[in-house]
Parts: structure tokens; C-alpha cells; sequence
């Protein structure tokens, strides 16, 4: 506020004045928030201030009543397209009878605790237009953005989100883009990443590492629009870390980019102009078309028309009927485009895959891409806007329109009660990588409570900094298996404390005792005096659906995945769990029936293993199976019965990922992985959905914990392979069986324990038809299925059920 001088002569304010404080918290820095607030303060003739502190946005508004609670309750829902508002609190102020006006006040620094950062976000409608519109100072301009768009998270170093605490703070404004960035009434007011020709920054294209700057500007992208042509691959800096790019219509390109890569099958994205465009190569539903052209501008599944085969190249996505698509986000991307449309032909159609060899970080800069994919890239388009934190395309489905009750149970944030309350809850997602577009926006949590770090499983991972009642995942991090990933897990552990301004009472780990978070969490707490927590990875993955949902008290879960260590040694992978969110209890009470795991990790690279598996535990000739494996393989097969005979590195596992494994080599779809999940997603890809009837799959209620008998099921399946019944068939039945069995078995324990909400988790969960007629068999039987909608609902949700449940046993302390 204002300083007062006592002796000074102050005009007394007209009657019937009031001025009301304000303090908005979420996602409002960066967004335009605060010429918002000008204009409406200006619109209603009030005078006030606002201003940027750590706490969030501060509004003081004075006058008239009427215009005040007017301004109040206009303040949400006509915030800025970016804005997500969590907290509005308010309270009178004392009046100022001499003031006059309405000010934006320079931000304050401090430790705080409301404030949110943008997500980075596509390019607006209004740049769009500028950047091709010859009389706009920024035609051609490929960093051009404002208050509505461009990038934020990747840009921050710190909070408040001012140009000197990015990675713009190297590039001053020229005098242009400062009037407008100092103007409340332009578009670019307080724009922190605002820039145009004049001030840069600058793209160019490049060789080699040592190599000399080939073109500039705009004939550095028509470069590169010429060797996309040529069918050369090409290393583009993108908003979050590199792309590496080449013509998704040229087989000879997209083969060496796999060959490079040294990625032979796993599914490649691509990026078109246009919804349009993308609608000549793969089926686009209205709510796709929402999702590919909304602000996060994600990769988005599609199934792939028939037609598209003559039109792209065969090695994009090997043996699937789905394609990952995405749109241009970035102005350089639409540049880069228009060039390419330039030459004529069909629409141009690019492979967009993330720039990083096998396992590693994407690259974030530019000395680091050139050195770490030279041996990928032909050529390199790089700029001088550095990149601060690396972030990978987000991947999401659109799972359809649901057939079953799903009620949204996310609480409200705070709400100042002259304020209405803030907007709806998330749309129904089905993500597969959570990332750009999305990070580092928070998942509402039930209540406040202590702050927790959850570190993440190994593979897919993601860590998780609850704060107040917020839940802050961080972006897909990558498989924890080397130094480079594990470096940049700390890199985000830190950045988040810094962004959020909190530091962790209590640290949350998975129970493997190998994992590198497991022991950084162990040697971090002691470090820091916290205490530190082991959980079990399948009660993560329940605690976690649960947070999402805000759930407070006891649920059913089923936890349906490929391994996680139990707490009898086993291997566990198919679970239902009764976990109790309010106390962080939690009880194993059934799972999958058992199975050797012959080869340990080897069986997830290799289904065929986990066929004979299946066929040894029934008692079978391994000749039966008729596995018509490659002569590579038959000598490790010959020697696999006695392997099994001996339990040589064959511990017992429930898993249902390798359940889905095994049908898959026995039915001939899959013997070996080259990528995580393969075997199951060319399995559910092969159904006959005209197929009939279903495998049996009972439950074992005199077992306890109770089993849901697979083998019976894998019976029943080769019963059918021996009567020749064709592969499409057999899969639906599995499907349909599958999915009965563990309805039956949910069912039961919610009527044994008296509960009616059942989560859905883990990565068998991405599989499209137990997602959708899982959760409806669920609801038919009278229950209410509670399925991921703002996490994967494979290992990438685990920091978040870490974190959830470590607050409840650190509440008390």
C-alpha cells in the first residue's frame, strides 16, 4: 500500500467509497493478468493498484460499492485464455482519499507461495497473422509471442516472472518493443519474452560443431525447408529441446533416422500445417481437432486412414492403425512450413521425434546438440534464445466418449466469496507423456497439508513437489537408467524448490532398493534431516488416482502393470488394493494368478519367455505350443523348461503387462520388443471386434488374497489355437475375459469391504480396451471406476501417489 504521511493534508474520500485488497493466486504471472486487471479497473472508473509478488497477483481497487463488487465479480471469469486462477482472497483496505488512477506497480520479490508459472504455449491467432503479414514489423520474426502465447516454464529462472529472471534478460528491448511492452493498453504489456527483428533473437543453420554459421534469418529456414526436400535430417531447436526432423513421406529419410536413431520400430510422430492436412492422413474426431489445435498443441493418436498408406512412409509406425500427429507451436515450426509449401506437392508432412540418442535427456542446447547428435543430424537450425528447462512433447488420446458415469470429484480452490468460483475441471484426457504444454500446472489436492517430494519410479519417471493443496508433477524426466537422466531428475528437483519456494519436510522413494531415487532420497533426507519413506510401487499407483480424484477415505484399486518389487519378494504387476487415502493405509487383497518370470528384465524384451511360462505352469509340452520361434531364439528356448524346473532367475510374478506378453508370443503377434509395450499394443491392435464370446477368467475367492485365475484363461486361449480359430478372434476373447475377471474380482471385494470406488491405474490401463470396457464393466456392476484423466496412468503418476501418501504420515508431526 501506499505510504501514508500523517501530515499531510488528505482530500476525505466521496461517501459510499470502499477499496477491497485482493490477493490472486495460480497460474497469473505471464499471462497477461495484471493489464487485465487495468482494463477492468478502467472500465469501472476505480482507482487502485496491481502488482507481481511472490504470493501471487495483488489488486487494490477503491470506489463506488457497486463498481468495486462489479470489478470483483467480473475479475474470473473474463481473466486472459492463460490464466488459471486457485486462490482468490480478499479483505477491505483502508481508503486513499488522493489517489487517482489505476497503476501497474513494479513486482516484489520475496518467498511466496500462490504463484503458478505458465505452461510454454502455441503461438496465438493474433501473432500467427503478424508473423505473414508483410506490413507487421514482425513479419518473419520466428520468436514473435505476448501475453496470450509463447514460451514461459522453459524460459524461467526464477519467480516473479520478470525478463530478468529469463533467459531473455541478454536481449534488450529495442525502443518499439519497449513502448509496447511498457503500454497496459497493448497486447505485449509486461510480455516478458517480447522481442521483433531489431532485438532478436537470432536462428541461423550450421554443419557441423565447429563449422560456420551457413545462413541467417528467414534463408536459414528456407535452408533447411531445401534439405528436408533433399531428404536430409535436420537438428531443430524447438521451445522445450531439440527436434530431429526429416521428410515423413521419404522412406530413405525416415529409414535413416531410425537407423541413426537406433530406434527399429517404436512409433515416430509427425507434425502437419494443418488440421486439414492431418485429416488426409488419419481419422480426426471434432474433439482431436479441439486437442491438436489447443494452446498445448500435444501429439495426439489418431487412426491411420487406409488411403495414408500410399501417402507416408511405411516404417512411420510399423504393424499399428494409430499415428501420433501433431500441429506447428512454435512461429519457427509455421515458417519452416510455409517455405516447404512453397515447392508444391502435397502437404508437407515432417517426422518430429525428440532429439536425444536412446535413453537420454533431449538436448537444450546448442553446443550440447551438436556434440551429442552429430552422428543423427545433417544439419542443424539453432537460435540464441537459450532454453532453461527441457521439456518433451506432450502424447495424449482422446479415449471417446465415456459409457459409463465418471463423476469429477476436484475440489474448488479458495474463492474470495465476492468472487465466483474458479473454472470447471480438466477435460477428459487419456495421456501417454505428460509434459509441454501441460508442466508445470498443478493437480488440485483435497486439502492443504505438509510438503512432500515423491522421487519417482525408475522408468518413465516423474517427481512430484506437493505444496498447500497443489500436487506439482514435474515433465517426463525419462528412464532413470543413466547419469545423463538421473542429473536432470536433480536439475528439476531443484528448480521446482526454487519455482515453488518451498523445501521438502519428508522424502517418499520407491521400495526397490537398486533404484538410483531410492538411494538419493535415503542419502538427501539424512543430509537434510527429513524423514524418508519407502513405498510400494503398486500402492504409489493407487494413492496416485486417488490424489487425482480427491479422494479422502477408502477405495479399491486395481494396479494392472508390467513389475514392481512386492513386499514378499515377489513380483507383482497385477493388484487390487484397498488403500485409504485420508490415512495411507493400505492392503493387498488379490492379484493375478502367478507365473514364473523366467529371465528376470529379459521377459519384457522378449514375450516368448513368458509363453512357455504359461505353458510349463500348465503343465505343457513346450512343443504344443507351436511358438514357431526364429532359429535365434531356439536355443535359449530349448534350455528355458529347465530353467523353469530349477527356478533359475525365475521369481513368481502376478504381472498382467506379462500376461498380455504371453498371449501375445503365443498368438504369433510378438516374440521380441524393441519397445516398451509393443507386444501388447500389436495384441489389442489385432482384435476382431465382430468376435464372439469370451475366455473364462474365475476368481479364486478360497485363495487368500483373492486370485483371479489366468491360467484357466490361457487354457481356454490355447484350446482355440489348437482348433485353428483365427489370432483376431482369440485376442477379442482374451480382451473380453480378461475384463470380466477382474470386474468379478473388484466386485466381490467391494462388497466384502463396503466401498463403491474403484481406481483404475498402471500402464495396462493405456490399453484403449480395457480403459474403456473395463471401467464400464465396473459401472455396470454398480460401482464407480475412477480412471487418470490429468496423469499417464503408467509409472509417469507414481511421484504423485508418493507424494499424496507421504502428507499423511508426516501430518501429524
Amino acid at each position: 500500500m501506499p505510504h501514508k504521511n500523517p501530515s499531510a493534508q488528505q482530500t476525505p474520500a466521496p461517501q459510499g467509497t470502499i477499496r477491497r485488497r485482493l490477493v490472486v493466486g495460480g497460474q497469473v504471472q505471464g499471462v497477461g493478468f495484471r493489464p487485465y486487471l487495468y482494463r477492468l479497473a478502467r472500465q469501472h472508473a476505480l482507482s487502485g493498484f496491481t502488482c507481481n509478488t511472490p504470493d501471487g497477483v495483488v489488486v487494490e481497487v477503491q470506489g463506488p460499492a457497486q463498481a468495486v463488487q462489479a470489478f470483483c465479480r467480473q475479475l474470473v471469469p473474463q481473466a486472459p485464455p492463460l490464466a488459471r486462477i486457485t486462490l482468490c482472497g480478499g479483505e477491505d483496505a483502508d481508503l486513499e482519499p488522493d489517489e487517482t488512477g489505476f497503476a501497474i506497480r513494479k513486482s516484489t520479490a520475496g518467498q511466496g507461495h500462490a504463484v503458478l508459472v505458465s505452461p510454454d504455449v502455441a503461438i496465438c491467432d493474433d501473432c500467427l497473422r503478424e508473423l505473414f503479414d508483410p506490413a507487421d514489423r514482425r513479419c518473419g520474426h520466428p520468436f514473435i509471442n505476448c501475453t496470450n502465447c509463447g514460451p514461459r516454464y522453459t524460459i524461467t529462472r526464477a519467480i516473479p516472472y520478470d525478463r530478468p529472471a529469463t533467459s531473455m534478460a541478454c536481449f534488450p528491448l529495442c525502443p518499439d518493443c519497449g513502448r509496447e511492452y511498457h503500454d497496459p493498453a497493448d497486447r505485449r504489456f509486461h510480455a516478458q519474452p517480447v522481442a521483433c527483428p531489431a532485438c532478436g533473437p537470432t536462428v541461423w543453420l550450421q554443419a557441423e560443431t565447429a563449422g560456420p554459421r551457413l545462413a541467417l534469418g528467414d534463408a536459414a529456414l528456407q535452408a533447411a525447408a531445401v534439405a528436408l526436400r533433399q531428404g536430409r535430417i535436420v537438428a531443430m531447436k524447438g521451445l522445450g529441446g531439440f527436434h530431429l526432423a526429416c521428410d515423413a513421406r521419404n522412406e530413405t529419410a525416415v529409414a535413416l533416422l531410425r537407423t541413426r536413431k537406433q530406434r527399429p520400430h517404436k512409433p515416430l510422430a509427425v507434425m502437419t500445417g494443418s488440421v486439414e492436412a492431418a485429416r488426409e492422413l488419419v481419422h480426426v474426431s471434432p474433439a482431436e481437432a479441439t486437442l491438436l489445435a489447443s494452446l498445448e498443441r500435444p501429439i495426439v493418436l489418431c487412426r491411420v486412414r487406409r488411403a495414408a498408406a500410399d501417402l507416408l512412409a511405411p516404417s512411420l509406425a510399423p504393424g499399428l492403425d494409430t499415428l501420433g500427429v501433431m500441429l506447428p507451436c512454435a512461429p519457427m515450426q509455421y515458417m519452416l512450413f510455409a517455405h516447404l509449401e512453397q515447392a508444391g506437392g502435397p502437404p508437407p508432412v515432417l517426422v518430429m521425434t525428440s532429439g536425444n540418442p536412446g535413453g537420454e535427456p533431449i538436448c537444450l542446447g546448442n553446443r550440447e546438440a551438436l556434440e551429442r547428435l552429430a552422428h543423427m543430424a545433417d544439419v542443424f537450425l539453432l537460435h540464441d534464445r537459450d532454453i532453461l528447462i527441457r521439456v518433451d512433447d506432450s502424447v495424449l488420446r482422446v479415449p471417446g466418449e465415456d459409457a459409463f458415469p465418471v463423476p469429477e470429484v476436484l475440489p474448488e480452490a479458495s474463492c474470495d466469496p465476492d468472487l465466483p468460483p474458479p473454472p470447471a475441471p480438466p477435460r477428459r484426457l487419456l495421456f501417454l507423456r505428460r509434459a509441454r504444454g501441460f508442466t508445470p500446472s498443478p493437480i488440485q489436492l483435497a486439502g492443504a497439508g505438509a510438503t512432500v517430494l515423491g522421487t519417482g519410479p525408475e522408468l518413465k519417471a516423474t517427481l512430484c513437489l506437493t505444496k498447500g493443496d497443489q500436487a506439482f508433477v514435474s515433465q517426463h524426466l525419462g528412464d532413470l537408467e543413466n547419469l545423463e537422466t538421473f542429473a536432470f531428475f536433480e536439475e528439476i528437483v531443484a528448480h521446482l524448490q526454487m519455482l515453488l519456494g518451498v523445501t521438502p519436510r519428508a522424502m517418499v522413494h520407491d521400495q526397490h532398493p537398486d533404484f538410483l531415487t531410492t538411494r538419493w532420497a535415503r542419502e538427501e533426507g539424512a543430509r537434510r534431516g527429513v524423514p524418508v519413506f519407502g513405498l510400494q510401487h503398486h500402492a504409489a499407483h493407487a494413492f496416485a488416482v486417488l490424489a487425482e480424484h480427491a479422494v479422502t477415505g477408502p477405495a479399491l484399486v486395481l494396479a494392472l502393470d508390467g513389475t514392481g518389487l512386492g513386499p514378499d519378494r515377489t513380483v507383482w504387476g497385477g493388484e487390487i488394493l484397498l488403500a485409504d487415502a485420508g490415512t495411507g493405509a493400505w492392503e493387498r487383497l488379490g492379484h493375478l494368478r502367478q507365473a514364473p518370470l523366467p529371465g528376470g528384465e529379459a521377459v519384457a524384451r522378449e514375450p516368448w519367455r513368458m509363453a512357455m511360462s504359461y505353458g510349463w505352469s500348465l503343465g505343457l509340452d513346450m512343443a504344443a505350443l507351436d511358438l514357431e520361434l526364429p532359429v535365434e531364439l531356439q536355443a535359449a528356448a530349448a534350455f528355458l523348461p529347465q530353467a523353469l524346473r530349477a527356478g533359475i532367475n525365475a521369481p513368481l510374478t502376478s504381472s498382467c503387462g506379462r500376461l498380455f506378453d504371453a498371449v501375445a508370443a503365443l498368438l504369433g503377434v510378438c516374440h521380441r520388443a524393441t519397445y516398451e509395450g509393443q507386444a501388447a499394443v500389436l495384441l489389442e491392435q489385432c482384435q476382431d471386434h465382430a468376435a464372439e464370446g469370451a475366455y473364462p477368467c474365475p476368481v479364486r475367492v478360497q485363495d487368500d488374497p483373492w486370485q483371479l485365475d489366468t491360467l484357466s484363461l490361457v487354457a481356454a486361449l490355447l484350446e482355440d489355437k489348437r482348433r485353428g480359430v483365427p489370432v483376431g478372434t482369440m485376442a477379442r476373447r482374451f480382451h473380453r475375459g480378461l475384463v470380466a475377471g477382474l470386474a468379478e474380482l473388484a466386485a466381490g471385494l467391494a462388497a466384502r469391504h463396503g466401498v463403491t470406488r474403484v481406481g483404475l491405474s498402471g500402464g495396462c490401463m493405456l490399453n484403449l480396451t480395457l480403459h474403456r470396457e473395463l471401467a464400464a464393466a465396473l459401472a455396470a456392476r454398480g460401482l464407480i471406476p475412477l480412471l487418470h484423466r490429468q496423469l499417464p496412468p503408467g509409472d509417469a503418476c507414481i511421484a504423485l501417489g508418493q507424494a499424496a501418501w507421504g502428507r499423511t504420515q508426516v501430518q501429524d508431526r
